[in-house]
């Protein structure tokens, strides 16, 4: 049953974020809902002027689909249903879900007053980060509230370590981080989308193998609505996903880790959306040491394989076996630490 479950929710994440792409592509192409590209990024970008973005609202859907086909079949399972009520892992894959939704919807109103008032910055920076810091402590108060939040943290060698008061602050921007990481991460054709189906993937494996059934379903609905994405996000795209996905997915990948009790992990199955972060941030700090010298071609560091030479498509390749080969490193991480 819970197998069966599994496949629903991907397949049914699949199809309907496949299907809606009929959909919602020509819906935001008749709002006009374009992408107004950077003119500091690459110049044969501009290519891509006025493709529909926000089409992150197709794998949203596509998620929550999945997550309710698969749930319903799960709980028909009277064993799994008591396990899952005695955990809270229902009450958890809410609040994964809500989060996840919560940063979608900050990302969407970033995109409409992109789009709407033709303006590539959106939301300013402020704006931004009040209302993920709002989002994230929400967050942390349900965690707290179901009894997910420790302040003891496993680190390799050194066992458990109870951090006290000093690991609210670390994890509160820790989430902050990998949310505008993920966000970073979508800079061209594919790319956030299929590091993010690796992530999705990974996380099932892992929850499946604890025992976080409703996480693996959150896992595998995720990897079936990015699947269905990419027949149309793959390059050359003829939909970007926007903020309104990518943070939907930053999200989603913050509260998957959280769900299998060890946040820790996204140091490594996220190591593409850290990377992608600090590049930008080593950039800005070389640029204003060094008065004016770039240490990358451009950033984030995809832009810099980009203008080195790299085709979207082999970026994209490359990346997703980096972030194949660090999701098997996490589940190894899970295994014996």
């Amino acid at each position: 049953m819970v197998r069966v479950s599994f496949l629903i929710a991907i397949f049914t994440g699949f199809l309907v974020s496949a299907i809606s792409g009929f959909v919602v592509i020509p819906w935001l192409r008749k709002l006009k809902y374009g992408q107004t590209i950077n003119e500091i990024g690459p110049t044969w970008h501009q290519t891509k002027q006025g493709t529909p973005t926000m089409g992150g609202i197709m794998f949203i859907i596509g998620t929550l689909a999945g997550v309710v086909g698969g749930y319903c079949v799960l709980l028909n399972s009277d064993e799994v249903f008591m396990e899952l009520m005695y955990q809270n892992q229902t009450i958890s894959l809410l609040i994964s879900v809500i989060t996840a939704m919560a940063f979608g919807l900050i990302g969407f109103v970033d995109d409409y007053i992109k789009v709407v008032k033709k303006r590539n910055l959106g939301l300013t920076e402020k704006q931004k980060l009040a209302l993920q810091f709002g989002v994230t402590i929400a967050f942390l108060v349900a965690q707290h509230l179901i009894g997910c939040l420790s302040t003891t943290v496993t680190v390799p060698f050194a066992g458990t370590i109870d951090l006290g008061i000093v690991y609210y602050p670390i994890v509160f921007a820790g989430i902050i981080f990998m949310v505008n990481a993920v966000n970073l991460t979508d800079g061209i054709d594919g790319l956030c989308s299929s590091v993010t189906f690796v992530v999705a993937m990974g996380f099932l494996v892992i929850s499946a193998s604890y025992g976080y059934y409703s996480n693996s379903m959150l896992a595998c609905a995720l990897a079936g609505g990015l699947a269905g994405f990419l027949v149309w996000n793959f390059y050359p795209a003829k939909v970007f996903m926007g903020d309104t996905g990518s943070m939907f997915l930053g999200g989603a990948v913050v509260a998957m880790a959280w769900a299998v009790r060890r946040p820790e992990v996204l140091v490594l199955i996220g190591i593409i959306y850290t990377i992608e972060a600090l590049s930008v941030v080593i950039q800005v700090i070389y640029f204003k040491a060094t008065h004016g010298k770039r240490l990358f071609k451009m950033s984030p560091i995809h832009h810099h394989f980009e203008m080195s030479g790299w085709s979207e498509v082999k970026i994209v390749w490359s990346f997703t076996a980096v972030a194949v080969i660090f999701a098997a490193l996490a589940y190894a991480y899970m295994y014996v630490v």
